[in-house]
């Protein structure tokens, strides 16, 4: 151990801080440098005095009447200490409104992360084994009847092959506590999950763009549906391929 290093713990061997190896350490050094040795006898007794020290001064009697005269009047004291109260109620108030306002953005980011983390989770499984698509075709009209009683909304379902994303079937899935569909398609060797929820009108989420993992979600709200759309395609081409499907899925 260096001279600087014992310098800076022998304050906190002086406290007890130190554990027993590091306490050791120290005291191995102060055995053999007198330098250091002689800092902490200089530090133990300025320890030791300041508790004996008388530290604590009583102000004098004068000292607060002269105080109370070059304060004002009861009557503006008291005004002053009834608006001093008003303000700190007031800004109790802000300041519980403004917590009430983080703890709902913090609830809110936790759920978007939790529902996020879902989504990616059952896209990964779904390109595990065997089950990525429940009923496999490139034909829509075969696709959406299929998930008829199946969920309880009609999820859109177009065919975007000719620009670009080849349709290759669709299947069930498990979402933050919702049956979800899932309707796949192949960008190259590429595989985009876009799963369709009933969910909130599109002003409430409006437009997410999130990578986790390597892979990107785009997330929006139309037609009182929710959708998420997952690939490990670039965001540029998820991005495509979200636009194209809204225009295609707003002439269905």
């Amino acid at each position: 151990m260096t001279c600087a290093e014992a310098e800076i713990l022998i304050h906190a061997l002086l406290d007890g801080e130190l554990d027993a190896g590091h306490a050791r350490e120290v005291e191995t050094h102060l055995e053999i440098c007198p330098t250091c040795a002689a800092q902490l006898r200089a530090h133990r007794k300025m320890q030791q005095a300041m508790p004996a020290a008388q530290l604590r001064f009583t102000a004098p009697a004068g000292l607060r009447r002269r105080i109370e005269m070059a304060l004002p009047s009861a009557a503006p004291r008291a005004a002053n200490r009834r608006s001093v109260l008003k303000g700190f109620v007031m800004g109790a108030a802000l300041s519980t409104a403004m917590a009430a306002s983080l703890f709902i953005v913090v609830i809110d980011t936790h759920q978007d992360q939790r529902v996020l983390g879902d989504v990616l989770s059952a896209h990964v499984r779904s390109l595990q084994g065997d089950h990525l698509t429940d009923v496999q075709t490139s034909d829509q009209h075969t696709v959406k009847p299929w998930f008829n009683g199946k969920v309880h909304f009609a999820p859109p379902v177009v065919d975007l092959t000719a620009q670009g994303f080849t349709l290759i079937g669709g299947r069930l899935d498990y979402i933050d506590g919702r049956t979800v569909t899932s309707i796949v398609y192949r960008r190259r060797t590429h595989v985009i999950n876009l799963f369709v929820a009933r969910g909130a009108p599109a002003e409430h989420h409006g437009v997410k763009l999130d990578t986790m993992q390597g892979f990107n979600v785009r997330r929006w709200n139309a037609g009182g549906l929710e959708f998420f759309a997952v690939s490990d395609i670039n965001a540029e081409e998820l991005q495509e391929f979200a636009d194209k499907f809204e225009n295609s899925a707003g002439g269905t």
